[in-house]
């Protein structure tokens, strides 16, 4: 009986592990795309990936953040996203090893319980890394 408890109890805890997407870093764009859902998901696992250990995030507000502030902010719920949906078209410029994103995205969500409704205008920059295509640099403006 304390084996099969043992089991029952260990399979729960397994399924969320398996059932776990590994974020899409196969290119720019797919990683662009699965740091979103990440975001909306607060999965801090992914953006573990997805983030350079570089990173340098630069928020509309002014707030600069790294790879480790980012992840704890979006992890202990400082920054919530609800909503993040791109408008327009987004353009990309492949330069080597590096491509540069820029695009408008609808965010929506709350920062310190305050909530937001905001359109950026950005700029991503993606690095291709052993495994995968990984942000190093974010920068938006409201507008």
């Amino acid at each position: 009986m304390k084996i099969l408890l043992s089991a029952l109890l260990f399979g729960i805890w397994l399924f969320p592990v398996l059932m776990a997407q590994e974020p899409d870093y196969s290119s720019p764009a797919a990683s662009e795309q699965s740091r979103f859902e990440a975001q909306l998901r607060q999965d801090t696992a992914a953006l573990r990936f997805l983030l350079a250990d570089e990173l340098t995030y630069f928020h509309s507000n002014g707030l600069a953040e790294t790879k480790n502030d980012f992840i704890q902010s979006v992890g202990s719920g400082k920054i919530r996203y609800t909503t993040l949906t791109r408008t327009g078209e987004t353009q990309q410029r492949a330069y080597g090893n590096t491509t540069l994103i820029t695009g408008i995205v609808i965010a929506k969500g709350t920062i310190n319980g305050k909530e937001f409704d905001i359109s950026l205008r950005y700029t991503s920059v993606y690095r291709k890394q052993r495994k995968g295509w990984k942000l190093v640099a974010w920068q938006s403006t409201k507008v």
